[in-house]
């Protein structure tokens, strides 16, 4: 476009005498030009030009052919005899003049014009910061203002003080019309400001939260834009300590729902409503890495509240939390499973070596008391049984049970010595008396006895019992028990004790683990499912 002006320039061969940088470009081109003509004539030109001078023209005529008159209103003259290639020079002289004195216009200092806009947008007298701006389409209605978030870091999720920490991008934006401003032609995209109280702020709080601070390093890390429209878009970085109330009764197979309320502390809904911003209004920061938790998934929701001045406009994000069980199998089930299986260890030692299995006992017992006391300290005191509560309780009565046992076996040991010895001194009684007896019959050598009848009638009772006697050993034998053979090896009840309880305690911990895990883990994909 600028090449076409430039050669119109020299096709109508007029200027204007008030124009000063455009007539000494043209002027500055129209000498390039004839030096060019002058310098690239054939020779027929140059001796037509010897011939003219040697003319009666004055001399400065002949010095000066193409000069204009000091009054004249045109000073460009038809170059003689210019071919092609002066005419593409020409042109591309004039191009380059165009360009840069488009170049030189270009250079406006648009920072000055955001402040004029901003200075005549947001004056002394123009603006209130005081009065809300007005509803959709500039109605009386409420003021529309859009959340989103963006999750910055999840620090930490106490659960003794049921709460959880968190940093955030936290956005808001709504519109103003009186905030509307010239764009300059597309040229200002937006306005940016620094200081909330130059504008009207939405009075949103935190309804949960416990404590929070700004980010003032290095800089306050907030922002303001106000685009042409009016659209008004605020930005702040924050970090918030929210209140987080847990149910731990499926502790440590839980999950837990942690929320961000946020809601507006004097607007009613008549004149002002949050609404979550279209699209995505929460996102979290892609390598989000928790300790002991996992963050499965986050539901927005709005949660508006009546109360005696009003309703007011409320929106909730619920963040949904897996407790990681791995951590807690290594630190507390498998420690209490070796605790447990350690104590039975005493039903394999010698019913005599006392001092080992009291030892063993005591220690198991201290250790899983210690282990149960720790577990409990990083809780909070709260009124129902946990998951965790049943088995260190179980693994507790285990260890317990184990040393009552020892205790069991010790006194049936005694009760068994005690049965040898009166056997012993019944038998020696025994054969004192049948000692006496021989001797007695030695020295009654001649006394009498009765004979008994050889031949017995059929009503004599003494009869009948030979008779049932010979009918029972003529039944056929019972089958022996496997147990009562199996316990008959040993002789003494304590060590029959023992035998016993080296099956029985395995087997009944190991039907607790199923019933244990089946329950809970059930009990737990339940709660997913709602």
């Amino acid at each position: 476009m600028c090449q076409c002006e430039c050669v119109s320039h020299i096709s109508r061969r007029k200027t204007s005498s008030s124009s000063s940088s455009s007539g000494k470009a043209r002027s500055q081109a129209g000498k390039f030009v004839n030096q060019v003509g002058r310098a690239e004539t054939p020779k027929e030109q140059r001796s037509s030009s010897d011939a003219s001078r040697r003319s009666h023209r004055p001399p400065q005529e002949a010095a000066t052919p193409h000069a204009p008159s000091p009054g004249s209103r045109t000073h460009h003259t038809p170059i003689p005899n210019m071919g092609s290639g002066h005419y593409f020079w020409a042109i591309l002289y004039f191009a380059s003049l165009c360009s840069a004195s488009l170049a030189n216009n270009a250079k406006i200092n648009f920072r000055e014009k955001e402040k004029k806009v901003l200075d005549q947008i947001l004056g002394a007298g123009k603006y209130d910061a005081r009065i809300r701006p007005s509803g959709i389409n500039g109605t009386d209605g409420p003021a529309i203002v859009r959340i989103n978030l963006f999750v910055r870091s999840i620090m930490t999720i106490s659960d003794i003080k049921m709460e959880y920490s968190v940093q955030l991008t936290f956005r808001e934006q709504w519109t103003d019309e009186r905030l509307k401003f010239d764009d300059i032609q597309g040229r200002l995209k937006y306005l940016t400001l620094t200081e909330a109280n130059r504008v009207w702020m939405p009075d949103l709080f935190f309804s949960n939260e416990k404590e929070g601070h700004f980010h003032n390093i290095i800089m306050p890390n907030v922002y303001i834009r106000i685009f042409p429209n009016g659209s008004v878009l605020y930005s702040i970085r924050i970090s918030l300590t929210l209140a987080c109330p847990m149910n731990l009764k499926l502790y440590p197979l839980d999950r837990q729902i942690c929320s961000l309320r946020m809601a507006s502390y004097g607007w009613t809904t008549n004149d002002l409503v949050f609404l979550w911003k279209e699209g995505d209004p929460v996102q979290v920061v892609k390598n989000l890495h928790l300790p002991r938790f996992t963050l499965e998934k986050f539901l927005t929701d709005y949660c508006n509240s009546k109360t005696n001045t009003g309703e007011y406009s409320c929106l909730k994000v619920d963040l949904l939390f897996k407790r990681e069980f791995s951590y807690y199998l290594i630190q507390i089930y498998i420690p209490c499973c070796m605790l447990v299986i350690v104590s039975w260890v005493s039903f394999w030692l010698d019913q005599g070596a006392v001092p080992a299995r009291v030892s063993l006992g005591v220690t198991t017992l201290l250790t899983m008391a210690t282990q149960t006391s720790g577990i409990n300290a990083s809780l909070p005191p709260v009124s129902y049984t946990k998951a965790i509560d049943v088995w260190t309780g179980v693994c507790l009565t285990f260890v317990f049970g184990a040393l009552l046992e020892f205790a069991l076996v010790n006194y049936a040991s005694r009760s068994d010595m005690h049965k040898e010895n009166m056997k012993k001194k019944r038998r020696d009684l025994e054969q004192a008396s049948l000692d006496a007896a021989s001797d007695l019959l030695d020295t009654d050598s001649n006394a009498t006895f009765a004979m008994k009848p050889l031949v017995r009638h059929p009503g004599d009772p003494l009869a009948l019992e030979k008779r049932l006697q010979c009918e029972v050993h003529m039944q056929a034998p019972k089958r022996p028990n496997c147990c009562k053979t199996w316990l008959s090896k040993f002789p003494t009840r304590s060590k029959r004790i023992d035998v016993i309880s080296r099956i029985t305690f395995p087997l009944v911990f190991a039907l607790f683990n199923l019933v244990y895990w089946s329950t809970y883990l059930f009990r737990e994909e339940e709660d997913e499912t709602f």
